[in-house]
């Protein structure tokens, strides 16, 4: 949780004028974020007069920025309180990067007992924003709370009625000074003039002074005294690809590879064969193609098939042991052909629709031209010789880890050029290979300097490693991260980790991938089909970007033994695929996860990280979850809710009944839900049953037929 950020410079007290009663004014700074038509009583009030603490998303007290995305609905939480029984109000005030108030949105008390308030803000352009939280006395609510008891008791009911028109006329002040819209004015004065009569019964002359009408008028704009500013606060907006998206892993040298008997060898695939796998790749719905590294592979301690040592004719090496005389991180393993084909690679994606990522490893094979040139950019041993990476028992002798403490200003310069290099040719996304193995200041400075520079490439941080490095990765600049998702299974863990991912999406962007290239757990290798299905279906719906790895539409699912990875895995060798025959056969994934990518972009609440609420289910092997964007925060102006009912087991079925939320879902009664993976129409309501098998039905996904929508959607 963020840390109470209140600095004593921006908790800020204000008393609005009352009733054109001229008072003595002192300036108010024009950082302080109160409106023009505040008066200030006593500037820099330390802790200010309405206290509010705890403002999120300021990430480790303002450290560091929050950062959303271009229409994303950032949850907004604070807690603010006052001493007595007087009403109060929270606004969170939303300033765009020229620092206009774009908007200002009332917070909500979420729990009285412990004076919390929540609720969103929604920027609409990319760039630094800014928001302050306003604290105030509401002397209209409170007003109404005291007159609501009194008048019908009988209770000082003239002298209530009479203090409600000393209230309402500081309102009517304000519409003749043309600080409310004029069309206020006509409701406050009937307000007053009931409240003035002397015809009417005390209860009677009230009424319209608490009606909804005026209510609706002094909700939206509330009368405010003491007014107490935190902020303001940094938001960063990025593009909506910092948040959501669906990516597509492959090794572009198995496009398009082939046994070749006569020369008795493979022959690798091309950068020209791979564009042949993006119609497929942008059929199924996927918004990135991501490369693993196509650099030249160095050959002195080249690992064999399967990460051994024995080295047979024809083996291509790991991708990851970057480096040879044909060049190193910028150049192009020449098997897979020239710059120009990169460029005819990633125009042809364009044409698609389709984003390029690039997998930055850095790190060195033995032959690397870095290595000759800068062996201070490495770490040497006593014996003169190059450390190589190693994770005890593990080693990997074909791989040089860098080092930043010698030269750290060559080495980020080289590196930055690099990535210069491949954004200058179309890439736009870079997935980064093992960033907690460099320094953290090198990543800060780093992706500041892009972020300036080139604010529309993303990078997401391939880190499987200690909460806390991953935390602060997100922290000092990557877009996005990989998670522990592949290893998380059951509801309860599944419920925990995507609490944790919410309290932390102010900064942290999860990235769910069933598996990888490195990765197949014992639950993937032991289910089959099953557990492909059941994870792909997880992994798309419950954030917003998702991702999966070459083979996965073809259940590869043998493992290599005492490894959580394939058999045969692909770092090490060629692997082509007979997607179309697998297609042809009914064996693929593909339709499925075209379908999953389909819903994914139909249904805005499936692009946001916040909008998920867990509901019960009677089985404890059964998710319930549900994403839901009213209608003002929904792109499409109606209201989007998804709700999603699935196993996690792959060995048993289910029948159980489920209990809903309804306030989460934006309903309060039955309501008709369409199966977006069946096309089925059913009802349901606060509790429904649902019969789910591995094979058959593993999950539902619904969306909600909301009343708003025509019969004909």
């Amino acid at each position: 949780m963020p840390v109470p950020h209140v600095p004593s410079d921006s908790a800020r007290t204000t008393r609005e004028p009352q009733g054109g009663q001229e008072v003595a004014q002192t300036p108010i700074r024009p950082d302080s974020g109160i409106r023009p038509d505040s008066t200030a009583r006593g500037i820099d009030a330390g802790i200010g007069r309405i206290p509010i603490m705890d403002v999120q998303p300021v990430v480790d007290g303002g450290r560091f920025p929050a950062r959303a995305v271009v229409g994303e609905t950032v949850p907004v939480r604070v807690n603010a309180f006052r001493e007595g029984h007087d009403e109060m109000g929270v606004q969170v005030v939303l300033c765009d990067p020229a620092g206009r108030e774009r908007s200002r949105t009332a917070l909500r008390s979420t729990n009285p007992g412990l004076d919390l308030w929540a609720g969103s803000m929604r920027p609409d352009a990319e760039g630094a924003w800014s928001f302050r939280i306003e604290a105030f006395s509401a002397p209209y609510e409170t007003w109404v709370h005291n007159a609501s008891i009194k008048v019908p008791a009988g209770i000082d009911a003239d002298l209530m009625l009479a203090e409600g028109v000393v209230v309402l006329r500081r309102v009517l002040d304000e519409v003749e000074r043309g600080e409310r819209p004029a069309s206020d004015g006509a409701v406050v004065r009937a307000a007053i003039d009931s409240l003035r009569s002397s015809s009417l019964t005390p209860q009677a002359r009230l009424a319209p002074a608490i009606g909804p009408d005026l209510r609706a008028i002094l909700h939206e704009r509330p009368l405010r005294d003491g007014v107490t500013v935190s902020g303001p606060h940094p938001l960063i907006v990025q593009r909506q690809r910092a948040l959501y998206g669906s990516w597509y892993e492959f090794f572009p040298r198995s496009e398009g590879a082939r046994f070749d008997p006569e020369h008795g060898g493979w022959i690798s695939g091309t950068l020209r064969t791979a564009a042949g796998a993006l119609d497929r790749v942008a059929a199924m719905g996927f918004d990135v193609a991501y490369l693993t590294p196509i650099h030249p592979i160095g050959t002195t301690f080249r690992k064999g098939r399967n990460n051994t040592l024995e080295v047979r004719p024809g083996d291509p090496g790991s991708p990851y042991a970057i480096g040879s005389p044909d060049g190193g991180h910028d150049a192009i393993h020449p098997d897979l052909g020239t710059m120009e084909d990169f460029d005819a690679f990633v125009a042809r994606a364009q044409e698609l629709g389709l984003e390029v990522a690039l997998d930055i490893a850095l790190q060195c094979s033995p032959d690397h031209p870095w290595v000759a040139e800068h062996p201070e950019w490495f770490v040497v041993r006593a014996d003169g010789s190059i450390a190589y990476a190693e994770n005890p028992p593990k080693k990997y002798q074909d791989i040089y880890p860098l080092s930043f403490d010698t030269d750290y200003e060559g080495l980020y310069a080289a590196i930055r050029d690099v990535l210069e290099h491949w954004v200058a040719h179309g890439v736009t996304l870079l997935r980064v290979d093992n960033p907690h193995t460099k320094p953290v200041r090198f990543w800060e400075e780093l992706l500041a300097e892009f972020a300036d520079k080139h604010p529309e490439v993303v990078f997401l941080a391939e880190a499987f490693t200690r909460p806390t490095m991953m935390h602060t990765l997100g922290k000092v600049g990557f877009h996005q991260s990989y998670t522990y998702f592949t290893w998380r299974h059951t509801p309860e863990e599944l419920r925990e980790y995507l609490g944790e991912l919410c309290e932390a999406s102010a900064y942290m962007r999860p990235s769910f991938w069933p598996t990888t290239h490195d990765i197949l757990t014992p639950f993937m290798s032991s289910g089959g089909h099953r557990a492909f299905r059941l994870r792909a279906i997880l992994a798309a719906t419950l954030v917003p970007t998702w991702g999966i790895y070459s083979g996965y539409e073809l259940v590869e699912d043998i493992p290599r033994p005492g490894a959580e990875e394939q058999i045969d895995n692909e770092k090490y060798e060629y692997k082509p695929r007979d997607f179309e025959g697998a297609l042809a056969s009914g064996r693929s994934l593909q339709p499925l996860l075209t379908r999953l990518n389909r819903i994914r972009r139909e249904h805005p609440a499936l692009q946001q990280l916040n909008d998920i609420a867990f509901h019960s289910a009677d089985d404890d092997q059964v998710l319930v979850f549900s994403k839901h964007l009213d209608a003002d925060a929904s792109p499409t102006g109606a209201p989007d809710t998804v709700i999603v009912a699935c196993l996690t087991a792959h060995d048993r079925s289910a029948g159980t009944g489920v209990h809903l939320d309804l306030a989460a879902l934006g309903v309060d009664g039955p309501f008709e839900v369409e199966d977006l993976l069946t096309g089925e129409r059913f009802t349901w309501g606060e509790h429904a049953f649902v019969g789910l098998d591995p094979e058959t039905r593993p999950a539902h996904i619904l969306r909600i037929i909301h009343s708003e929508e025509s019969p004909h959607a």
